[in-house]
């Protein structure tokens, strides 16, 4: 029998990123909290609501630019005067919709879950945000539980440093560490009142 008959796991992929680039940066470590997060919980189901959200208002824009075209194609500049006008105010509108949704209500939130537990009505919605300011290594996660009591939250601030080596490469472990000890104070928090 030869080797090529064994069957192997495949290793885990590491995730290398330019460290020097703080946008792959912050999104190479939002994929890592996101990956412990709801892959070490099988009780907490993604959420694609704000995503979905997004989704439909620039689907929305796109079908007034489209419709848009297509009027002023079929019936040229004079006699599409109005429709273009609508169209133009609606598209600006939507725009300032998505505006105001991406930046009051996604507030750089990158995952939504929701944990059910078995035998209660109560559920409970987990959040991740973060944030990276532009020239600044310091990466701010933010993790937020809401449910019938209200909402808390834990923030953890740190270099991106602590999380990648000098080549480059993500150490999961390590964000999963601090993923972990966020939840956990968010848990016995719930658990104390």
């Amino acid at each position: 029998m030869t080797k090529k008959d064994d069957k192997t796991q495949p290793a885990e992929e590491l995730v290398k990123v330019n460290k020097w680039d703080g946008s792959a940066v912050k999104h190479a470590l939002d994929d890592a909290v996101k990956t412990c997060l709801l892959g070490d919980r099988p009780h907490l189901k993604e959420q694609f609501g704000l995503v979905n959200t997004r989704l439909v208002l620039c689907a929305l824009a796109v079908g007034v630019a489209i419709m848009a075209h297509a009027w002023d194609f079929t019936h040229p500049f004079p006699q599409s005067k109005p429709v273009l006008l609508f169209s133009v105010l609606a598209y600006f509108a939507l725009m300032g919709v998505l505006t105001l949704h991406t930046s009051l209500r996604e507030k750089g939130t990158f995952v939504v879950a929701v944990q059910k537990d078995a035998g209660s009505k109560i559920s409970r919605t987990w959040e991740a945000s973060s944030d990276m300011k532009k020239f600044d290594d310091k990466y701010m996660l933010t993790l937020c539980v809401r449910d019938g009591r209200g909402q808390r939250e834990q923030t953890s601030t740190k270099s991106c440093a602590a999380f990648i080596d000098t080549n480059g490469i993500i150490l999961e472990n390590l964000v999963a560490n601090e993923v972990n000890r966020l939840y956990n104070s968010l848990a016995a928090d719930k658990k104390d009142k």
